[in-house]
């Protein structure tokens, strides 16, 4: 003979159990996104800095006249140099200066009359097409963290703990037209 109270009983334990199940299923999920949030910031940061190496060795490279190559030489090294806060500002300056460099006229027939000119303006192109790839890959990481740090369970129950809000990185990332 069965107890009264015996399927109440395995009812709420069924209740609990499917309840933990998906409270932990919605902390992996997060923990996933802020780890994905942070390899994709990781990619982003090489990106940069490949990209404001191939910018500084383009400056170096006397392909350039001295002027260019020391406006160019300027943003690259401000780029790579710059903290936390004017990082996005130094990168986006850096993108106006290759566009600047890149738009003058005969750019290319200049570079390509030199054999190393052109491996160093396709290294570059490479470079810049990975910044845009790398920002877009990474906001969007944020933009799915952020969401997901908005539902209501992970508010009441704080299941991001102490990780911080990531931000957005927001530059001027238009590549110049090769």
């Amino acid at each position: 003979m069965i107890p009264s109270w015996l399927p109440d009983l395995l009812l709420w334990l069924a209740v609990l159990v499917l309840a933990g199940l998906y409270v932990s299923w919605r902390a992996t999920r997060l923990d996933r996104l802020h780890v994905r949030v942070e390899t994709a910031r990781a990619a982003l940061d090489a990106a940069l800095v490949r990209r404001a190496a191939v910018a500084l060795e383009l400056a170096a490279s006397r392909l350039l006249d001295p002027a260019t190559s020391l406006v160019l030489a300027t943003a690259a090294h401000e780029a790579r140099t710059a903290d936390a806060d004017g990082r996005e500002f130094a990168e986006s300056d850096l993108s106006r200066a290759l566009r600047a460099v890149v738009g003058q006229p005969d750019f290319r027939a200049t570079l390509e009359s030199r054999g190393e000119g052109t491996a160093l303006l396709d290294e570059l192109e490479a470079a810049c097409r990975k910044v845009t790839f790398a920002r877009r890959f990474y906001n969007d990481a944020v933009a799915a963290t952020r969401n997901a740090r908005r539902k209501l369970l992970v508010r009441v129950i704080p299941l991001a703990g102490r990780a911080p809000v990531p931000d957005f990185f927001e530059i001027d990332d238009d590549p110049p037209e090769f």
